[in-house]
């Protein structure tokens, strides 16, 4: 009987198709986050509206949930990094015009929703793709330390990202946006370098190839599977504070473009420093009441940060979210990898992206909608409870989930 010998981070980080795929991943994600603060805090800008500003992480999200299906097949069925590499020429076409409108004074709120919508749809097609794409890169026996060492090189364009993005918005909104295009399409080159070191594996055709639904079918039988993507969905939806950073960084904390590139990178900077815990060492038993911690603390952080007036608080409260955020994510997605049949990745990583998506981007509505009625702080507060609430009930509802003891 053979054992398989997981690879370690340096051996990984050595290997060409894993560092493209880190470069171009991290790249768009650099990317992604500018994008964010420089919408964000123009949209707010031009209205003034929480509501309005929520309503960016509704139209992200919309595309996600009309394509998702569509999304999936895409990723099964085409060549992975082809798909990858269009999604990120699309993304980049898109940052152009943002850039174009912006250093001409022609750019409305009603055109950045568009040229959100146009982000949300390469992204639910990007997503899927890149996550069917790691485990064919990743050697045997190394995904979980794969995927922390991906999520990593994400954190760092998290990191920088949103801060470079402040800078350059506070210089001019058109220079962040011109950022954006340069990542995306340095990103899609690498992306077309990767070569798959499992390439037999991705050959295989799926046994339904124009099925849209067996994702959803696949999930709905693995309880481990549906109460981790479930779990993430209503967790995120109303513990994510993300929506209302601009709001904190104006009104409460009084900082201004700049404060809102930190407070936007400080989860980024705890997830970096628990992914080098990570990448050294992987989590070998009781991995999913990890889990479940990791999301408890995740929520009491987003409690902590509702109700801080000073900045270091803020921004500590944010890194101890990213930290824990870093510990569920590496779980979930080495365990919803390990669980699916390669020819099945891309329609279960769509379901999969639509949950975080919802999580994420409709929770960014919700947020924005909540502290409208309610006030920004009590709408923050009480999310970060829910998260705390959600994580108990669901230890209940899927001991399958608790109890898994191992990854790999």
């Amino acid at each position: 009987m053979s054992t398989v010998m997981p690879v370690g981070a340096t051996e990984l980080l050595a290997q060409r198709p894993f560092l493209f795929f880190l470069l171009s991943r991290s790249l768009s994600r650099f990317s992604s986050q500018i994008a964010a603060v420089a919408i964000g805090w123009q949209v707010y800008d031009l209205t003034g509206s929480a509501f309005v500003l929520g309503m960016v992480g509704l139209v992200q999200f919309l595309p996600t949930a009309l394509l998702v299906f569509v999304a999936g097949q895409a990723a099964d069925r085409y060549e992975r990094k082809r798909v990858l590499q269009a999604c990120q020429f699309a993304e980049a076409l898109t940052a152009l015009l943002l850039a174009w409108g912006a250093a001409t004074g022609s750019l409305t709120v009603v055109q950045i929703f568009i040229a959100t919508a146009v982000l949300g749809t390469a992204g639910a097609f990007e997503s899927p793709a890149t996550a069917a794409l790691l485990p064919l890169i990743a050697p045997t026996g190394s995904l979980q330390r794969a995927t922390a060492l991906s999520s990593g090189s994400a954190q760092i364009a998290t990191i920088t990202g949103p801060a470079l993005g402040g800078l350059a918005y506070a210089v001019s909104p058109g220079l962040a946006y011109g950022i954006m295009l340069v990542f995306w399409l340095f990103g899609m080159a690498f992306a077309g370098a990767i070569q798959l070191v499992q390439p037999a594996a991705e050959a295989k055709e799926s046994a339904a190839p124009n099925d849209l639904f067996a994702g959803v079918r696949f999930i709905r039988s693995n309880p481990a599977i549906l109460g981790t993507i479930s779990l993430d969905l209503f967790a995120v939806l109303f513990g994510g504070v993300t929506a209302l950073l601009p709001i904190y960084a104006r009104d409460i904390l009084q900082t201004g473009p700049l404060g809102l590139g930190i407070l936007r990178a400080a989860p980024a900077v705890g997830a970096l420093l628990m992914t080098a815990v990570l990448a050294r060492h992987a989590i070998s038993r009781r991995v999913g009441l990890r889990m479940f911690q990791a999301v408890i603390v995740f929520g009491a952080a987003t409690m902590v940060f509702a109700v801080s007036h000073w900045m270091w608080l803020s921004v500590l409260a944010l890194a101890v979210l990213g930290a824990a955020d870093t510990v569920s994510v590496v779980i979930r997605f080495s365990l919803v990898q390990l669980a699916t049949p390669n020819d099945m990745r891309g329609r279960v990583g769509a379901v999969n992206f639509l949950f975080i998506n919802a999580s994420n981007q409709l929770g960014q509505f919700e947020s924005g909608l909540t502290a409208a009625l309610f006030g920004t702080i009590p709408s923050a507060a009480l999310g970060g409870l829910a998260t705390i609430a959600i994580a108990l009930l669901w230890m209940k509802l899927f001991p399958t989930l608790r109890d898994v003891e191992r990854l790999e």
